[in-house]
């Protein structure tokens, strides 16, 4: 076979189908925070829909549920645990100057 009809040829590469995040049977509510919890980050942002595999429905559905949750306060708006620890090691290093002076 010629280079240039070689190009044209599909490859033979199997790839793996990825799952969708989302089953059919799933429901998208503020209360199923198992659901919820899947698409958020560390820091308590909402993840985007590349980041996702969702669909534009089922991605505004996910926000709209995640906005829904925080207002409840079933979900923190901010996920202030590294903070937190933050300001504990500026505490211990503000206490410690203010022992030496």
């Amino acid at each position: 076979m010629d280079k240039s009809k070689r190009l044209f040829l599909k490859s033979k590469r199997s790839f793996r189908r990825r799952l969708p995040p989302i089953q059919s049977g799933d429901r998208i509510d503020y209360r199923n925070m198992s659901l919820i919890s899947r698409f958020i980050s560390e820091q308590g942002k909402i993840l985007s829909r590349r980041v996702n595999r969702l669909t534009l429905k089922q991605q505004r559905l996910i926000t709209t549920a995640i906005k829904q949750a925080r207002i409840l306060s079933l979900l923190p708006f901010l996920n202030n645990e590294k903070q937190f620890e933050r300001s504990e090691s500026t505490a211990r290093t503000i206490g410690l100057r203010t022992r030496n002076k």
